[in-house]
C-alpha cells in the first residue's frame, strides 16, 4: 500500500507495471463474496473484475490520493454498491466480524505496519470468512532472498515504497489465518519477484 502523501508518477504508471499480473487478479478477485472489503484499491484495476453476481457491497481502502483518484471512475462502473475511503489498513473504522471476505493484491509488499494491517484484517473479517489473496514473496532460495535483502533499499526508492523481501504469505499464516490454498506463479524459486496467490480462512 502506498503512503498517505503518495506521488503523482507512481499513480500514472501503476496501470502500466501491474498489466502482466493481470492473469493472476482474475483468478483471486471474482471468488471474493457478500460484504467484502478490499485493501489498497490502488488505482481500482479490481474494479471490473469482481463477480456483481457475488459481492453484496464492497469498501475500498486507499492512503494514496493519488491513487484513489484514479480508482473512482472505475468503481463508478461498477455493478454493485461501493464505498471507497482514503485511509490507511493499520487502523481501520469497521466493527469486528463485519465482512465477508478481504481482497488483497500486490498490496502487503508496501503496507508500512503490515503486521498492524493483516491484525486489522483479521478483526475485520466475520468468523469463518475469507481471504483472497495474491502477492510477491521473499523468495525461497537462499541465494535470491539475499539479492533481494541487497537490493531493497534502492528498489523501494523507485517503487512507491513497496519491499521487495517481504515474506507476505508467511506473515498471514503468522497472523493467525489458516492457510487453505497456496498457489505459486511459474519458478518462483528462481525470481526476483515470486508470486503467490491463494485464500486463508479465520478460524
Amino acid at each position: 500500500m502506498r503512503s498517505s502523501s503518495g506521488h503523482p508518477i507512481v499513480a500514472a504508471v501503476l496501470d502500466l507495471v501491474m498489466k502482466p499480473l493481470e492473469k493472476v487478479r482474475h483468478r483471486v478477485v471474482p471468488n471474493a463474496a457478500g460484504r467484502v472489503l478490499e485493501i489498497g484499491v490502488g488505482t481500482g484495476l479490481n474494479a471490473e473484475i469482481y463477480d456483481p453476481s457475488k459481492v453484496l457491497e464492497l469498501v475500498g481502502v486507499e492512503p494514496d490520493p493519488y491513487m484513489i483518484k484514479r480508482a473512482r471512475p472505475r468503481f463508478d462502473k461498477a455493478d454493485y454498491a461501493v464505498e471507497l475511503l482514503q485511509l490507511g489498513a493499520e487502523d481501520m473504522p469497521f466493527d469486528d466480524a463485519h465482512f465477508d471476505a478481504v481482497v488483497v493484491t500486490f498490496t502487503l509488499c508496501t503496507i508500512p505496519d503490515v503486521e498492524g494491517a493483516i491484525a486489522e484484517m483479521y478483526r475485520v473479517l466475520a468468523p469463518d470468512g475469507v481471504l483472497h489473496f495474491a502477492e510477491h514473496t521473499r523468495s525461497d532460495s537462499r541465494m535470491m532472498a539475499g539479492i533481494q535483502d541487497a537490493l531493497n533499499p534502492v528498489w523501494g526508492l523507485f517503487s512507491g515504497g513497496c519491499n521487495l523481501n517481504r515474506d507476505a504469505v508467511g506473515l498471514l499464516g503468522a497472523a493467525g489465518f489458516e492457510m487453505e490454498e497456496v498457489s505459486g506463479l511459474g519458478r518462483s524459486a528462481f525470481s526476483l519477484l515470486p508470486v503467490h496467490r491463494g485464500t486463508a480462512r479465520k478460524r
